[in-house]
C-alpha cells in the first residue's frame, strides 16, 4: 500500500493529475469554501483559549494542491487583524508532482517532507482525510487465529498468503481496543499512527490537533458487521475493494481507528476530546447559519441552489457528514472548543454578520457536475435560438 500509494516513480499520490487534485474523488476542501470558513473561525477561537499567541503556527500535513490552507487563510482576513496577522500556516506534503491552488504569492508556507519536521509549535495540527491514506496490515481470523494476508507475485498476477503476523504489535493494537475478530473476518491495522501521533505530539509544545477522517471507534470499526474490512480502491470515481488492479492508478483508503488515536494521544501527554460527526462539527460552528443566509444572499436562483448542494453535501448523512473530528489538547486546560461543545448565543450573532463564503472558479460545482442542464442559462438552453 505504501508503495502503490507514495512510490515516487508511480505512486498514486506522486502523479496525480496536473492541478494536484486526484481525478477519482473529491474532498470537503473542493466541495465548498465554507469548510474553510468555518475552520478559520474554529482556529481563531482556538488561538484566543491559548491566549493569543503571535505566531499561531496552523500545520496541515497531507495539504496536497492547497485549497484548504487558502480558504482558512483567505477567510482568516474576516476574522480581524490581530488573529490573521498571528496565523502562521504551513502545509506539509511528500510530493514535489502537485501544483498549488495558488501562486508563490500564498498565504501560507510549503514544505515537502514525510512527517512534520517542525518543533515548539504552538497553535493546530490539522488534517483532513489524510490518516484513511496511512498504510495498513491486513489480517483475518482463520482457525481460531490471527493471521497476516500477506502478497507475492506468480504468473503475472498479484496473490495473497496467509501467514504468521509480521509483528505482535497487530495484536497488540486490537487488543488494547478491546477487539476479537469473527471466524473469517477480515480487518485491517493501521500500525503507521504510532508513528504519526508520535510526531505531532513531538512538533506541538502547546495547542491543538484536530483531526477530519472518516472511520469509527474500534468496537464499530471491527464489528461482524464489516466483515470484509474497510479497505476501499478508487478509480475513476469507481469503488472496488480490490488494491491488486490499478496499481498506481487508483487511491486505496481503510476507515480509521479512532480509538487507536485516542489511546496513542493519552501515550504521548495529548488530551481528547470528545468525537463528533462532520455534520455536528461543522453546525456547531456554524453552518446551519451560514446556510439560512443564502436565502437573503442577493444571488439568483441557481447560484443559491448551487451553493446550498456544496453546503448540504459537507453534512450529508452517509457522506461526508458522516466524517469523524476529534480535536485534541496539549497543556491547554479545559478547553471550550465550539465544534465539540455547540454555540453561544453570542457566537450565532456574530456568525450572522461575518461574510458569506460563496462557490467561486477553484472549488467545484456539484450542481452543474450532478445536473448538467442547470450550467445553462434559459436562452442557451432554448432550441429554437
Amino acid at each position: 500500500m505504501e508503495l502503490a500509494l507514495y512510490w515516487p516513480g508511480g505512486g498514486y499520490y506522486t502523479h496525480t493529475s496536473t492541478n494536484g487534485t486526484p481525478l477519482d474523488y473529491f474532498t470537503a476542501p473542493a466541495a465548498h469554501p465554507v469548510f474553510g470558513a468555518l475552520l478559520a473561525i474554529q482556529l481563531e477561537e482556538m488561538w484566543r483559549l491559548l491566549g493569543r499567541p503571535h505566531p499561531f503556527v496552523v500545520v496541515e500535513p497531507g495539504a496536497g494542491s492547497g485549497q484548504l490552507a487558502y480558504d482558512i487563510n483567505s477567510y482568516a482576513l474576516n476574522l480581524g487583524p490581530s488573529f490573521s496577522d498571528a496565523l502562521s500556516y504551513v502545509t506539509i506534503d511528500r510530493s514535489t508532482e502537485i501544483a498549488p491552488i495558488a501562486s508563490d504569492a500564498s498565504p501560507f508556507h510549503r514544505i515537502m517532507a514525510n512527517g512534520i519536521p517542525l518543533h515548539n509549535v504552538t497553535g493546530c495540527v490539522l488534517s483532513n482525510e489524510l490518516l484513511d491514506a496511512l498504510p495498513v496490515h491486513r489480517v483475518i481470523r482463520n482457525h481460531g487465529r490471527l493471521q497476516e494476508i500477506y502478497v507475492t507475485y506468480s504468473g503475472g498476477k498479484f496473490l495473497e498468503i496467509e501467514d504468521e503476523p509480521s509483528t505482535p504489535s497487530i495484536a497488540s493494537q486490537l487488543e488494547e481496543g478491546q477487539v476479537i475478530l469473527e471466524e473469517g473476518q477480515r480487518a485491517e491495522v493501521c500500525l503507521a499512527l504510532d508513528s504519526w501521533i508520535q510526531q505531532v505530539a513531538a512538533a506541538l509544545k502547546r495547542g491543538f490537533v484536530l483531526t477530519i477522517d472518516y472511520g469509527h471507534h474500534a468496537q464499530e470499526l471491527y464489528s461482524p458487521q464489516k466483515l470484509r474490512g474497510t479497505l476501499r480502491c478508487y478509480y475513476k470515481h469507481t469503488l472496488s475493494s480490490n488494491p491488486y488492479v490499478n496499481v498506481g492508478d487508483q487511491d486505496i483508503t481503510a476507515h480509521v481507528d479512532f480509538t487507536a488515536i485516542e489511546t496513542l494521544g493519552t501515550k504521548y501527554g495529548l488530551r481528547n476530546e470528545s468525537v463528533k460527526t462532520q455534520a455536528s462539527f461543522l453546525n456547531n460552528v456554524g453552518l446551519r447559519i451560514f446556510q439560512q443566509r443564502l436565502a437573503t444572499s442577493g444571488l439568483d436562483q441557481r447560484e443559491q441552489d448551487a451553493n446550498r448542494m456544496a453546503m448540504l453535501d459537507l453534512s450529508r448523512p452517509g457522506g461526508m457528514g458522516d466524517f469523524k473530528v476529534l480535536v485534541q489538547g496539549k497543556d491547554v486546560a479545559n478547553p471550550a472548543i465550539t465544534g465539540i461543545n455547540g454555540s453561544s448565543e453570542q457566537w450565532k450573532k456574530r456568525m450572522a454578520g461575518l461574510p458569506l463564503p460563496i462557490l467561486d472558479a477553484n472549488h467545484l460545482s456539484l450542481m452543474e457536475a450532478r445536473y448538467p442542464h442547470t450550467a445553462q442559462t434559459w436562452e442557451e438552453s432554448w432550441p429554437w435560438q
